[in-house]
């Protein structure tokens, strides 16, 4: 890329048009250099207008106690040992408010050479802020009814210890002990959320035999009581995957609980090549990275024959706390098993089954 000369505003500010942020640089003489998109964008200002006039005028800001912020903190005077402003919340003429920082410039501890402003809108903290909101607003709801039940039988019975049988001692312990896995249950998913969102999920992959895991996803269920002949497996020949066992059944469970939970009739799960990823059959890995041709992929679908999903739902599936028109649960299950096929390189999404039902479709490398 080649250099953008300093002395032509728009050609300096093209370097920075790519920034998710806003940017405002001004030189040595109080003149805006740059005034990228985003900064656009976010103040709603031309960079025409702004390009070659002071800051003041280019960027008009006030605190919230309606002080003049370039007036205030004088980037250009001042002690020379001052390096900028910390993140501040300023307003813009319109009145919106927009997060600042500004850096100070200095060559060999001379005058400020160059102003380096940062712009963020504060619309993209607000949300990040209302998610955690609403996180620690569902944690605490989920916690509280396990804990409370757990409290309540062990104070029952210390206090009480001689006053009940052995029979009602023991259910009363079955309950704890539920409601402890309970809470373990969502303490995992709150810690694969944290993984998911930082990019940090580690995956131990290896050759996973598909129908051998879901065989024996289904044999725990119905060993739970479900009749052996709601699920329905098709698969065209025993597919080896390349993925984590444990996180492969995490994804395989969820889809199948979520269509028996909220789904009725048969569920069908399907296993077969994705017709549009496969690669041709007899190259190898290796040769099918020369080609530039990806891995071939298993795609893996889970129909049921319940209501369905509504057209105008199906975007929010996958989001932090969905639940749909249905209580109970956190909502974070459909989200985690996302991050999980991403992670390994795959990818889900979800529709109406042919029987009217909500279909799940999620694709995996092949080993």
């Amino acid at each position: 890329m080649e250099a953008s000369n300093p002395q032509d505003p728009g050609a300096a500010a093209s370097s920075y048009d790519d920034l998710p942020d806003g940017l405002v640089v001004a030189d040595a003489e109080d003149r805006v250099l740059v005034f990228n998109r985003a900064a656009e964008r976010i103040t709603g200002l031309p960079a025409a207008r702004a390009l070659g006039r002071p800051l003041d005028t280019a960027l008009p800001l006030v605190d919230l106690e309606g002080r003049r912020w370039w007036k205030c903190t004088d980037p250009y005077g001042g002690l020379a040992i001052r390096t900028g402003q910390p993140e501040t919340r300023l307003l813009l003429p319109d009145g919106r408010d927009v997060l600042v920082t500004a850096r100070y410039v200095r060559e060999h501890g001379g005058p400020v050479s160059r102003v380096v402003v940062g712009l963020r809108d504060t619309s993209a903290r607000a949300r990040v802020e209302r998610r955690h909101a609403d996180l620690i607003a569902t944690v605490a709801h989920e916690l509280r009814s396990p804990l409370t039940s757990v409290k309540g039988f062990t104070a029952t019975l210390l206090a009480k210890w001689e006053r009940f049988t052995d029979d009602q001692r023991k259910l009363m312990l079955e309950t704890v002990d539920a409601d402890a896995d309970r809470v373990t249950r969502l303490i995992a998913e709150l810690l694969d959320i944290a993984r998911i969102d930082s990019g940090r999920l580690q995956l131990g992959c290896y050759p996973v035999d598909l129908p051998e895991l879901v065989g024996d996803q289904i044999a725990g269920m119905t060993a739970a009581g479900l009749d052996v002949d709601r699920f329905e497996v098709r698969a065209e020949e025993r597919f080896q995957v390349w993925a984590d066992p444990d996180k492969l059944r995490q994804v395989v469970a969820n889809l199948l609980e979520n269509a028996v939970r909220h789904g009725e009739g048969r569920v069908t799960i399907t296993m077969a090549l994705d017709a549009a990823q496969t690669a041709p059959a007899e190259a190898d890995g290796a040769e099918q990275q020369r080609k530039g041709e990806g891995p071939r992929m298993v795609a893996m679908t889970v129909d049921d024959e319940g209501p369905g999903i509504p057209e105008a739902m199906l975007s929010r599936v996958f989001t932090r706390f969905w639940r749909g028109n249905r209580r109970g649960g956190t909502g974070l299950g459909l989200y985690i098993v996302k991050g999980i096929v991403e992670a390994h390189g795959g990818g889900i999404t979800v529709g109406r089954a042919p029987g009217g039902g909500a279909r799940f479709r999620f694709t995996i490398p092949a080993a």
